[in-house]
């Protein structure tokens, strides 16, 4: 069985895609923005990404969370009777 060797191999781009005229005005990180834009990545402790097995469960306890924060506290530290 024969393998090929870099040397042996052929050039496979058609003449017609010229690599040099086709990058030729392009721009390095033209649409970086804007892709980080909508792109949000949070990188978790490895003991809380064992707790949370995908992101719908990261996202609930966090609404929960945000809910949580909005409940009014009592400030005097005794509960009443209402």
């Amino acid at each position: 069985m024969n393998q090929a060797t870099s040397s042996d191999m052929s050039d496979e781009l058609r003449p017609e895609y010229d690599l040099a005229e086709l990058l030729k005005g392009g721009v390095r990180g033209k649409y970086a923005d804007r892709f980080r834009e909508g792109t949000n990545l949070v990188l978790l402790d490895p003991d809380l990404a064992a707790a949370f097995p995908s992101d719908e469960a990261v996202n609930r306890v966090l609404r929960l969370v945000l809910e949580i924060a909005r409940i009014p506290s009592d400030t005097s530290g005794v509960a009443t009777d209402e």
